[in-house]
């Protein structure tokens, strides 16, 4: 073709492809909303801000608000996410483009963005350790394997005020103690202005501000200087609630009207029968009005997931979405069971660590796409991007395991309690004990209990019978040595005769812990070290310099600890350079280990009196299941615990041993069953051994039929002993909140620990501006390592300014780029 023939060709043939740079260069900004504010990849707190970046032309229908992005940070290219796109930015310099767009996929939603936000500040964090535990790692394929949503068939519409709830817009609500968090500039973005609102917001000003027993979905609630919206009148067990001048009814947290509500299936037991405020919650549920409840679950082998699933088909059916988070697999396996049968097939996913990367992002990109509005998992579950959420719920909040492990350490209730707030979702807090946290809700008025009548829990509860009472001690004097008494046994006789029999025991291991037979001291190492560092192993004084080039490692290696100074020819440090740690058994016949550096040592002797001959300190499972074993030679024994983990047993007579929270379900329900070893989770130097003690307890006797036989090796004066004989977690949960209120001790206030070395724990501790009110207790020795922990105590009503104090000093030392870190924990579980 000629230059003459050019001019015949259209003017879109001879122009030149579409670039992002213009004639000199300069990269051309996009035409509508051209400036990005993307959070970056780091987690130092002083950068816990949004930056604004220019998005080039190229990139305009790509780079929405959501989506993961490349963007070159201090001179390295990191990841981002882009929060939003704005007109302007306040950056008055030359912005730097956006690198490029990793995947068109949004996976941060708004909603996400801001309970990030709110979470982060909540616990003292950064808004990027939050994300990382929201957003799963991307997987290209199976991002591309999962296809895009179809056009879901509209939820049948409910009538009358169901239909003004789920139309309405949901705002996130404001209290005056906690203002809109703004940034580049002090330009808001509803992604990034959160109110930081927790559960127990309501207590904090002695419970005169706050929603006290209902929030209405798509409605800003009260400010927090305003009384509570409504006032619920208990008559006769009803609960009335109250109307606003709009005509819309009222969504409280429990609404027991003369009539029970309409059915979705006419003839169906439900199991919320059986509570007297049960049905009405459905109903709230069913109708798009957003309870919040404190559920106390009934004992006598009638499971808890059967329930959950059909609060969450209650949820579904009024056209929102719902997320469930329980403490471990086992559990997620038997509320999957229930959502499946009773839900259908593929309207729900189960969310699980143990999944892999691939399975697990592909089930969360069904979420995030509005495939499927129903979630069950673990305490990652608690961010799942569920749109139009309706319920949020948490089974067993007082197992540990809702505690995230990973910075900011945010707890699995308190972040769904914020979720509900914000969204103006429903939330439900289920277990068969009660926690004080949960206590401090009902209290608040923030939420109101679901609680069976005395009669049916004393008709399913099973007959405890306290090992330690003085009529069975006058007929066994030997019961006070021994760890299985007779009646106990008994109880294992007699329950075998009709199925299977629990065993909980609070320590897994066969022998993890021992002792000398002769002097009672603890067993010990006396090993020396495996490695030592490379000075410590030749002192410069004692080796030649000619002798020393050859025989001291190179620089950054550890020497062996046979050549360490102070090593004896037998391989026995002595000194400071033993190992010291805990001597345990794997089995019968096997030598002495150490739990720390894992050698054997067959020929240990005692330091203090010689003697080479050990006793058992604490029986672990395989050990009490090794001598069950042997005085039922005709019985299974089977075992549940880190080993392994049973989901279920059948029928059949077997002794079951498990260490708590491993409990397999018995089909039909257990026969009998015994708590061995009750001074071990009592005697515990926790602030919540009681609690946690009483919540391990009645996990395991829920499991059993009802009024079957319990015994429980422990003390019948002991609260927890009666509270269980009772089956009265409210009394004891109730004295808890009472106790800890009068010590000082979280959730009647809020707490935050620094942890850290002695000097960097007390230089933030003369850095950090606390509120007026603050309380700095410590610091003291955590342990030998040489670490120190301090504790600052503020009202309820502090806790917001407390996490902004903490994280403005982390700031100032991540700035000053300050060697010694400093972990700072707000609310942590492990107080003492």
């Amino acid at each position: 073709m000629t230059h003459s023939d050019d001019a015949l060709l259209p003017l879109d043939a001879v122009r030149p492809p579409a670039s992002s740079k213009d004639t000199k260069g300069a990269v051309v900004a996009a035409p509508e909303r051209p400036v990005a504010r993307v959070v970056v990849d780091s987690p130092l707190p002083h950068l816990d801000r949004p930056f604004d970046y220019l998005v080039p032309a190229a990139m305009h229908e790509a780079a929405r608000p959501g989506v993961r992005v490349r963007v070159r940070f201090a001179g390295k290219l990191i990841d981002a996410f882009l929060l939003e796109r704005v007109d302007e930015s306040d950056h008055e310099g030359k912005l730097t483009p956006l690198e490029r767009v990793v995947s068109p996929e949004q996976v941060l939603t708004p909603e996400i963005a801001g309970l990030a936000r709110a979470v982060a500040d909540r616990y003292a964090g950064t808004l990027t350790d939050v994300l990382r535990l929201a957003v799963p790692p991307r997987h290209a394929k199976a991002e591309a394997e999962v296809p895009p949503p179809a056009d879901p068939a509209p939820p049948p519409a409910p009538s009358g005020e169901a239909a003004q709830s789920a139309s309405a817009t949901v705002a996130p609500a404001v209290g005056s103690e906690s203002p809109a968090v703004t940034h580049a500039g002090g330009s808001g973005s509803p992604a990034v202005a959160v109110a930081q609102v927790a559960p127990g917001a309501p207590a904090e000003d002695g419970g005169a501000q706050g929603v006290a027993g209902s929030s209405f979905p798509g409605r800003v609630p009260e400010p927090a200087a305003s009384p509570p919206v409504n006032e619920l009148a208990e008559q006769d067990g009803a609960r009335q609630a109250a109307t606003r001048a709009d005509g819309r009814a009222a969504a409280g947290p429990a609404h027991v009207n003369g009539d029970a509500p309409e059915r979705a299936a006419e003839g169906r037991k439900s199991a919320w029968d059986a509570y007297p405020t049960g049905p009405s919650f459905l109903d709230a549920l069913r109708h798009g009005r957003a309870p919040r409840a404190v559920w106390s679950a009934l004992p006598g082998a009638t499971g808890w997931a059967g329930a959950m699933a059909e609060a969450v088909l209650a949820t579904l059916d009024g056209g929102r979405g719902a997320v469930l988070v329980v403490p471990d697999g086992k559990d997620v396996a038997l509320a999957d069971a229930e959502f499946e049968r009773l839900l259908g097939p593929g309207r729900h996913v189960a969310l699980t660590a143990d999944l892999g990367p691939a399975e697990r992002y592909r089930r969360w990109l069904k979420v995030l796409r509005g495939q499927v509005r129903a979630v069950v998992g673990t305490r990652a579950a608690m961010f799942a991007p569920v749109a139009e959420l309706g319920l949020v719920a948490i089974w067993d909040d007082g197992d540990d395991l809702h505690a995230e492990r990973l910075a900011p350490y945010p707890h699995a209730r308190e972040v769904l309690g914020l979720r509900a707030h914000r969204t103006g979702a429903a939330m439900l807090i289920g277990g068969y004990a009660r926690t004080a946290e949960a206590t401090q809700l009902i209290a608040a008025r923030w939420a109101r209990p679901i609680v069976a009548a005395r009669t049916m829990i004393r008709s399913l509860a099973p007959r405890v019978r306290p090992a330690g009472e003085d009529a069975e001690l006058a007929k066994d004097q030997a019961a006070r040595q021994a760890r299985l008494p007779s009646l106990a046994w008994r109880a294992l006789r007699q329950g075998l005769e009709s199925g299977p029999v629990l065993v909980q025991v609070p320590r897994r291991g066969y022998l993890p812990a021992l002792a000398c037979r002769h002097c009672r001291a603890p067993a010990r190492c006396v090993l020396p070290p495996t490695r030592v560092a490379p000075h410590l192993a030749a002192p410069p004084a004692l080796v030649e310099a000619g002798a020393r080039a050859e025989a001291e490692p190179e620089a950054g290696t550890l020497a062996t600890a046979t050549d360490a100074p102070g090593a004896t020819p037998e391989g026995h440090g002595s000194g400071e350079s033993q190992c010291h740690g805990p001597l345990a058994l794997r089995a019968g016949h096997a030598a002495p280990y150490c739990r720390w550096c894992g050698r054997v040592d067959a020929d240990w002797r005692c330091p203090s009196c010689g003697s080479p001959r050990l006793r058992a300190v604490v029986t672990g499972a395989r050990r009490t299941a090794e001598e069950l074993g042997r005085a039922f030679p005709s019985v299974q024994v089977r075992t549940s615990g880190r080993d392994g983990v049973l989901a279920g047993v059948p029928a059949a007579r077997a002794l079951v041993v498990a260490t708590p929270g491993a409990e397999p379900v018995a089909e039909g329900g257990y026969a009998a069953a015994v708590l061995l070893d009750g001074w071990a989770l009592l005697g515990r130097a926790d602030l919540r051994a009681g609690e946690e003690t009483l919540r391990r307890w009645m996990n395991a006797a829920a499991l059993l039929r009802p009024s079957a036989e319990l015994v429980v090796l422990g003390d019948a004066g002991l609260p927890a002993v009666q509270a269980l004989l009772r089956w009265d977690p409210i009394t004891h949960a109730e004295r808890e909140l009472g106790d800890r209120a009068e010590l000082g001790f979280p959730p009647a206030v809020r707490m935050a620990t620094l942890t850290g070395s002695a000097s960097a724990v007390r230089q933030m501790l003369d850095e950090v501006r606390l509120p007026p009110d603050a309380q700095v207790l410590g610091p003291v020795p955590v342990d030998e390592s040489g670490l120190e922990r301090a504790m600052i105590r503020v009202r309820r009503g502090g806790g917001a300014a407390l996490s902004a104090a903490l994280k403005g000093a982390s700031g100032v030392r991540a700035a000053r780029k300050t060697p010694d870190v400093v972990r700072v924990s707000v609310d942590p579980l492990d107080l003492i």
